[in-house]
């Protein structure tokens, strides 16, 4: 199979069948082979009905419908693990992503060799306030810290070779850094393409402005495991036995100085440095200790469910 298309949704009941029926007529005059896997991340709405009966007509069409709404993480994880395709694209349900784009960004990947090309929606139909300036400061944000150097790192529409999808782990809010991710995992051809942005046409958006807040926090952390996610010791021992070095260094110069240099001064109690020192000794012990838990926790960990799944089509 040549291309995989994993979208995930929540309430897009109005936009499904005219995506389905674009994204059809896209493939079909390109001559692919594919499949479309429709994750409904637990809408209330009749968005699992639409995608039965999508799947009636059009046997490509493959469903997983979430027990409760768990997230567009979840949701592509989920995808990413039913995708059979060489190229697996994501989009967006919302008819804002445009699937005349899919044939160029699949070649970009087969012929071209690389491993992610994401969409850059240069010119957006969003409110400049609340979704374009804070996206762009997201996104320097995104590409300082990170060193891929996207435009556009919460564009929906993406495409991926298979291994990457297989390889990576998608969890949390962590869908807007799958290119990042791909990076720390080794697949280090990753480009960008600019992509046409469609209007919303149906609905209003499921994302609000914490998605910025908690975008920049899933940051830190994708930054933290890149680097000391499978040797925690490295950091959280490092700065333990730092800090306990500066209680250490402390507290053998008031013992010197009470003993030999001052011995009729103020008691060590009534010093300052007695408190910086007790402080330091304990934050290092503290530093130490979470290191070595971190490092037991890594090598016992398993493999925990993050979402449950109450249905399946063609699957």
């Amino acid at each position: 199979m040549q291309i995989s298309i994993v979208i995930p949704l929540l309430n897009e009941q109005e936009s499904l069948k005219e995506l389905h029926d674009w994204i059809v007529q896209v493939m079909q005059s390109n001559h692919f082979s594919y499949e479309i896997i429709l994750i409904d991340d637990g809408s209330t709405d009749e968005s699992w009905k639409t995608i039965s009966e999508l799947s009636k007509i059009n046997e490509n069409v493959k469903g997983i419908r979430f027990l409760k709404n768990y997230g567009k993480s979840q949701a592509l994880h989920a995808g990413f693990k039913a995708a059979l395709g060489d190229v697996v694209i994501t989009m967006d349900a919302d008819l804002q992503d445009n699937p005349e784009e899919i044939p160029e960004m699949y070649q970009m990947i087969i012929q071209g060799g690389h491993h992610v090309v994401s969409g850059w929606k240069k010119k957006r139909y969003d409110s400049v306030i609340t979704k374009n300036i804070p996206s762009k400061l997201f996104n320097w944000a995104a590409r300082t810290t990170s060193g891929v150097k996207l435009h556009d790192f919460n564009c929906g529409l993406k495409a991926f070779n298979h291994k990457v999808v297989k390889t990576i782990e998608v969890s949390g809010e962590m869908h807007r850094y799958i290119p990042v991710l791909a990076k720390n995992a080794g697949f280090s051809d990753i480009t960008e393409k600019i992509v046409q942005h469609q209007a919303r046409k149906y609905g209003s958006t499921k994302f609000g402005a914490e998605r910025f807040i908690n975008g920049f926090l899933d940051l830190i952390t994708i930054w933290f495991v890149s680097k000391f996610g499978r040797r925690p010791m490295h950091l959280f021992g490092a700065w333990g036995v730092l800090m306990f070095i500066v209680g250490f260094g402390f507290a053998l110069y008031l013992g010197i100085d009470k003993l030999f240099l001052n011995p009729t001064g103020r008691l060590i109690t009534q010093r300052p440095q007695f408190y910086i020192s007790l402080t330091a000794m304990i934050i290092g012990t503290q530093l130490f200790l979470a290191g070595f838990l971190g490092e037991i926790m890594v090598r016992s960990r398993k493999n925990d469910t993050r979402y449950n799944i109450s249905d399946k089509i063609n699957l």
